[in-house]
């Protein structure tokens, strides 16, 4: 199946460049050729090639389903990225492939990174969005300090911050309910201070564990959003 991302696609009927080459050039289709367009708001689109142009793909609509594939429940990732972005651009795409809905980048005490590229990082998850039939692409929000993120609305309903301090923490999975609105905060590689687990805890967020392995950053987000997945299967 050829699917290709235009998040115009109906209005402009015409794939983007880099989508238009791939399927003339690389794909080498051509007129009357179908091939399948998602525009990353829900949109799924059956088409035909019209005109086979390198830069310019015309294509008309066959059939459309809107909403494709939409979830009844929300994740929102809230992670300190690592220093080594390999990994991180790894855990997004696997993400996306499983199912997420927005990511957000913060910059903590022990944070290791203080930027990062969100347009590589929206690139990648338009390339997983493809790859697993997925028509919603998530919201990639730019990375932001910690201080900057206690004075955010977090508007999801079931708030949750992942850490290795001592004391109550339930499992993700006892704590979410299913059907939710989840926001999972994840820490960097030394964790979250006593001080914003603190904050995070007066934020509203609820201590959680992932298990009795310790992860890494990248593992632990990757594995809530495995977990949320799960329970809503």
């Amino acid at each position: 199946m050829n699917i290709f991302y235009e998040p115009n696609i109906k209005q402009t009927l015409l794939l983007n460049e880099e989508e238009s080459r791939h399927a003339i050039k690389v794909l080498r289709l051509s007129v009357g050729s179908k091939l399948y367009v998602v525009d990353g708001k829900g949109g799924f689109y059956t088409c035909e090639i019209k005109v086979a142009h390198e830069k310019k793909c015309e294509v008309k609509i066959v059939e459309e389903q809107q909403n494709y594939e939409r979830h009844d429940f929300y994740i929102h990732l809230i992670i300190a990225p690592t220093k080594n972005m390999d990994r991180i651009e790894w855990m997004v795409e696997k993400c996306v492939e499983m199912g997420i809905h927005e990511i957000s980048f913060i910059q903590t005490r022990y944070s290791e990174r203080k930027e990062i590229k969100t347009a590589r990082i929206e690139k990648i998850a338009i390339g997983a969005m493809k790859q697993s039939l997925k028509a919603f692409l998530p919201k990639i929000n730019e990375m932001i300090t910690w201080k900057a993120f206690l004075q955010k609305e977090i508007a999801e309903s079931q708030k949750m911050i992942a850490h290795l301090e001592e004391g109550d923490r339930k499992l993700i999975q006892d704590l979410a309910t299913p059907k939710g609105n989840y926001a999972v905060l994840i820490g960097p590689e030394g964790d979250f201070n006593s001080d914003e687990i603190e904050q995070a805890l007066k934020k509203g967020f609820l201590p959680v564990t992932l298990g009795k392995s310790r992860l890494r950053t990248e593992t632990a987000g990757l594995a809530a959003c495995f977990t949320l997945n799960l329970i809503n299967q």
